[in-house]
């Protein structure tokens, strides 16, 4: 059973340039702009101060109104979007998108700036060049104070081998596909000899999970919900999760997993779930224009 050093929302981990994040985030992935707007202000409402969001979810200025009109001091909030496929043709165009979502949240700066998918379809032929000069702009971003840190997100091991070979500044954090359906052990390992923190998206298995019966079981044990069982998961095993939902009630219910600790039984029932379910995209072989499952 893990030990974490976390006891609530507001906890954070500590990136390898010194800034602080919090614990968990409150994702926003296909929630319309409505539906965006009023999600982020009840997490903020509920204690959530971490907030990610991506340009293709199309609802950054309704997740910057919401940031504005829940009144949070902004240096007591922590920001993440990310950059799209269509928007990092050029070293330009990276700069040109940032400022853009930039504007579209109403911020000044973002906390944390992510490459949203390592390798195009459009441009599997040369990867490695469009990923060096995305981060090579992204890199830009960070040195001149707009974006507190910069990451990755669902890069495998050689994308960030070959990122390597030109990087200057490492990438922080490589936020990917992460529950228990889909625990990705060797990513995971590799995020942490590389001092990356991984964050989870999709920890609830995109719902899948919530109706799975060993996590039913273990959360009436804990008098504790599906969700609050998997979010504590995740934190036991040192990622950083985002649980994203629509429903006030579920949004505050996410957070109130700092009473309870999973056991070693609970943790090796929990394990065994690992390859059933819906598994991470393969972005070497993944074809966006066809349909996007997980963001």
């Amino acid at each position: 059973m893990a030990k974490i050093n976390a006891h609530s929302l507001t906890d954070t981990y500590t990136l390898t340039n010194g800034v602080k994040i919090p614990v968990i985030g409150f994702g926003t992935w296909q929630s319309s702009p409505e539906d965006a707007y009023n999600s982020v202000k009840w997490a903020l409402e509920a204690g959530y101060r971490h907030i990610d969001t991506a340009a293709t979810y199309e609802n950054e200025e309704a997740v910057g109104r919401a940031i504005r009109d829940a009144g949070v001091p902004r240096k007591e909030l922590f920001v993440t979007t990310k950059l799209w496929n269509e928007q990092r043709n050029s070293y330009d165009d990276v700069l040109h998108a940032f400022r853009d979502s930039l504007t579209r949240l109403g911020l000044d700066y973002i906390d944390l700036y992510l490459i949203h998918w390592p390798e195009p379809a459009a441009h599997h032929q040369d990867w490695q060049h469009l990923n060096a000069e995305t981060w090579r702009a992204m890199e830009h971003i960070y040195h001149l104070g707009k974006a507190r840190a910069i990451g990755v997100s669902n890069f495998l091991a050689h994308h960030l081998d070959e990122l390597a070979k030109t990087q200057k500044t490492p990438p922080m954090v490589n936020q990917i596909f992460l529950n228990p359906h889909s625990p990705q052990p060797d990513m995971v390992a590799y995020n942490a000899a590389h001092d990356m923190l991984s964050e989870a998206y999709s920890p609830l298995g995109t719902g899948e999970l919530l109706k799975n019966e060993t996590i039913g079981a273990i959360a009436q044990k804990h008098g504790k919900s599906p969700a609050q069982v998997l979010v504590r998961w995740s934190l036991e095993q040192g990622f950083l999760p985002l649980p994203k939902s629509v429903h006030q009630n579920y949004i505050q219910a996410n957070a109130d997993v700092f009473d309870f600790e999973l056991d070693e039984d609970d943790t090796q029932k929990i394990g065994a779930l690992a390859g059933q379910g819906r598994q991470r995209q393969d972005p070497t072989t993944f074809d966006f224009s066809k349909q996007i499952l997980f963001l």
